[in-house]
C-alpha cells in the first residue's frame, strides 16, 4: 500500500508543480493584456464583467469532473481576481460589518484577493462609488423568501451608477451564542431581513424571546459576542469571525433561501452571451398606460424576469416599475423595443446590461 501511496503522492506533486508554472504563466498573460491596453491608450476598466462570465460559461461546458462546476467556478474566480490585483487590487463596498452575507457575495464574485471595503449602511456604500473611493459596490437586491431589497431598489432610482454584474448567493441562516442552551436566551440580535427568514422557528424553538432588528446580522453576532444571555441570527462567515458557537444550523423557514446581489460600478458591461438588462420605469397616469408601456417589449419578443412596482417618492400614490429583461441593451431587438418604449414612458432609466450570474 505504500508503495502505491508513493506513486500517486509523487504524480501529485509533478501536477503541482505544473499547475504553478501554468498559473505564473497566465498571470503574465493577464499582464500582457493590461500593457497592450495602456499602449494603445484603452486602459479603462480592468474588470471586464462580460468576458470574465465568458471564461466561467467555458469552463463550465468543457468540465469533464470529477469537480463539480461550482468548485470549478470558485477556483477559477480566485485565479482571476489574483491576477487582476498584479495590475491595480479592486476596491468593494458592502454593507459591513466584516462576517455578512454581503462580505460573502464579494468575495464569491471578485475573489478573495479584492480590497474589501465594509460600509455601516447602503447607502454608504452606493456613497463610497459614486465618490471614487471604491471601484465597485454589492448591494443586495433581493430575497427569496422576503422579496425586494427597498433601500437598495430607491438608491437605484437616483444613483448615476451602472449594474455591471449580478451574484446569487445560498443563505443559511444559523442561530449562535456564548450561551450553551436555548433556555437561557432572553434576546436574539438580527437583521430584520433575517429575523423574517427564520419567523416560524423562533416562534418554535424561543417563543416568548425578544427580537432586535439591528444594522446587519455581523454586528448582531457582535452583540451576542459580548452580552450574556443573547443569541445571534446570521451566516457561517460571521460564526467564525466572531467566536461565536452554533447553538442551531440551518434554521431558514424556507430551505431553498437565496438573496440576489447587483454589482454596481461607473460603467455597465459589454455583450457577453447570457445577459439581463435592468430598468426603471413609470407610466403615465391614465388607463391601460402600464398596458402600453409593456407592449413593445412584447412585440419584440423580449422575455421580461422580473416586474415589481415601488413608491415613487415625488408625488402621493404614484408608483415607478422596476423591471428585469433578458438580453443585452445593445441587442437590436431590445434597441428598438427600448427606444419605442421611451416614448411611452413618463420616466425611464436604463440600470445596466450585464452577464446572468455565473454559479
Amino acid at each position: 500500500m505504500q508503495k502505491a501511496l508513493a506513486g500517486v503522492r509523487a504524480e501529485i506533486d509533478g501536477i503541482d508543480s505544473e499547475l504553478l508554472r501554468l498559473l505564473n504563466q497566465r498571470a503574465r498573460c493577464a499582464q500582457k493584456v493590461g500593457e497592450i491596453k495602456a499602449e494603445h491608450g484603452e486602459a479603462g476598466h480592468i474588470y471586464r464583467p462580460e468576458r470574465e462570465a465568458q471564461v466561467l460559461r467555458r469552463l463550465q461546458d468543457a468540465n469533464p469532473g470529477p469537480l463539480p462546476n461550482e468548485n470549478i467556478t470558485f477556483f477559477f474566480r480566485e485565479v482571476m481576481s489574483a491576477c487582476l490585483s498584479l495590475e491595480e487590487p479592486l476596491g468593494i463596498a458592502f454593507l459591513g460589518p466584516l462576517g455578512t452575507f454581503s462580505e460573502s457575495a464579494a468575495t464569491k464574485h471578485f475573489g478573495h484577493a479584492a480590497h474589501l471595503l465594509p460600509q455601516a449602511s447602503i447607502d454608504d456604500v452606493f456613497r463610497e462609488v459614486e465618490a471614487g473611493h471604491a471601484h465597485y459596490a454589492v448591494v443586495p437586491v433581493e430575497n427569496s423568501t422576503e422579496g425586494a431589497i427597498g433601500r437598495t431598489m430607491d438608491l437605484l432610482l437616483t444613483t448615476p451608477l451602472k449594474i455591471c454584474g449580478e451574484v446569487v448567493v445560498r443563505v443559511h441562516q444559523n442561530l449562535m451564542s456564548n450561551e450553551s442552551s436555548l433556555d437561557t436566551i432572553t434576546k436574539v440580535y438580527s437583521h430584520a431581513q433575517s429575523l423574517a427568514q427564520c419567523h416560524e422557528w423562533l416562534n418554535r424553538m424561543l417563543p416568548g424571546v425578544q427580537r432586535i432588528s439591528v444594522g446587519s446580522n455581523a454586528q448582531a453576532a457582535q452583540f451576542a459576542a459580548a452580552e450574556v444571555g443573547t443569541a445571534a441570527i446570521a451566516g457561517e462567515a460571521a460564526a467564525a469571525r466572531y467566536q461565536l458557537p452554533k447553538l442551531a444550523e440551518n434554521i431558514e423557514d424556507e430551505p431553498n433561501n437565496t438573496t440576489r446581489f447587483l454589482i454596481l460600478g461607473k460603467h455597465d458591461a459589454a455583450v457577453s452571451g447570457r445577459d439581463k438588462t435592468s430598468l426603471i420605469m413609470s407610466a403615465p397616469n391614465r388607463t391601460g398606460a402600464l398596458h402600453e408601456l409593456l407592449r413593445p417589449l412584447s412585440q419584440a419578443g423580449v422575455s421580461m424576469c422580473r416586474l415589481e412596482s415601488r413608491p415613487a417618492k415625488n408625488a402621493l400614490w404614484e408608483y415607478v416599475f422596476y423591471v428585469d429583461i433578458e438580453g443585452h441593451h445593445d441587442d437590436p431587438a431590445i434597441k428598438t423595443a427600448l427606444e419605442e418604449l421611451a416614448a411611452y414612458a413618463a420616466y425611464l432609466k436604463i440600470l445596466g446590461s450585464y452577464p446572468v450570474a455565473v454559479y
